[in-house]
């Protein structure tokens, strides 16, 4: 079994992305099956709970306010609506709910504290619930972990050389921060990137470096393919080459043996058998439903239909927790909208 290392140095991690793609997936299924259970993958659905208006100006975002990529902006969703988006996805596979928000961060007022109430009535469903709302102190956090938040995302998206020019309304050091804070939460973190906005190998390279080298690897690293939206900086950049998804994520997968590896954007434009070699590379999440946010994604019974046809199984909730929190307690605190 690969030893789990977090002293990654820049040129391991180039040697291994640079490896023939049949050896280097050959080489990620190895170390997979050393550390993961073979044909099990985490089906996550994500849900935007508020749209669009986003003061940040992230070139690749159709959310950002100052962008016109024709989305419909609206207001925090309401507590009932959010509970039925969870009963469907639970009921289409989802083992966890991903609430995404388009704020640049989170402010103590009542949408967070509506926030707090979905992730508990979610929670006291059975499913993990991950949460993406931006930036967050550590009080914040550590609400968020008191109310049964299993996991926070907050991307990188690339290196720190190369987010300098895909964002200037918030820093590198912004986004390690909060990572911070959720770690030290208790809550587990969700942070991985972007590729196909103009970025070099050395630019996937180092964002993979800065992950690996944590003092605890995420417990999900998203590797996405840039979906290009018509009205953001970045509508005209190339599709992603499939190959170079399935080259990042061995890579992801090698360099953090016990992470949950997820294929997220990008994936409505890969065939299927494209999919399976993301999932023999390593890959063991997905997220499924029709929408990621706002763009296009697979829907959950085509999702099925592969997982059958591949002998994939959904990853049950709460898989690395010691005890499932007690629905009891959590739905004490829920609240009305």
């Amino acid at each position: 079994m690969t030893a789990i290392r977090n002293n990654w140095t820049k040129e391991e991690i180039l040697d291994i992305y640079n490896t023939p793609l049949l050896e280097l997936v050959f080489r990620a299924a190895s170390v997979h099956r050393a550390h993961n259970p073979t044909g099990e993958v985490q089906v996550s659905s994500l849900l935007s709970i508020k749209t669009g208006g986003c003061p940040e100006d992230c070139g690749y975002c159709p959310q950002a306010a100052r962008y016109h990529t024709g989305v419909d902006v609206h207001k925090l969703l309401p507590l009932d609506e959010v509970m039925q988006a969870a009963d469907n996805a639970k009921s289409g596979g989802a083992s966890r709910m991903c609430l995404g928000a388009a704020w640049r961060e989170v402010r103590d007022n009542r949408d967070f504290d509506r926030v707090l109430d979905m992730v508990k009535g979610i929670t006291s469903k059975g499913m993990e619930v991950c949460c993406t709302l931006g930036m967050l102190t550590e009080e914040q956090a550590k609400k968020l972990a008191d109310a049964g938040l299993y996991a926070y995302n907050h991307n990188l998206d690339s290196s720190a050389e190369f987010y300098e020019t895909i964002i200037t309304t918030r820093t590198y050091d912004d986004r390690l921060k909060t990572i911070e804070h959720v770690r030290n939460s208790g809550i587990t973190v969700c942070s991985g990137g972007i590729i196909g906005m103009g970025e070099t190998t050395d630019d996937r390279i180092g964002m993979l470096l800065t992950l690996a080298n944590m003092p605890k690897h995420p417990d999900s690293v998203p590797i996405n393919a840039l979906v290009p939206v018509e009205g953001t900086p970045m509508e005209d950049r190339p599709p992603v080459p499939v190959w170079d998804m399935i080259r990042m994520i061995a890579v992801t997968r090698i360099v953090m043996p016990e992470t949950v590896v997820r294929l997220s954007a990008g994936r409505l434009e890969m065939s299927m058998e494209a999919q399976a070699l993301c999932f023999m590379a390593g890959a063991n999440s997905i997220f499924a439903g029709d929408k990621l946010l706002t763009t296009p994604n697979p829907e959950f019974n085509q999702d099925m239909d592969m997982f059958r046809i591949l002998g994939l199984s959904p990853r049950e909730a709460f898989k690395n927790k010691k005890t499932q929190p007690a629905k009891e307690h959590a739905m004490e605190h829920v609240n009305a909208p």
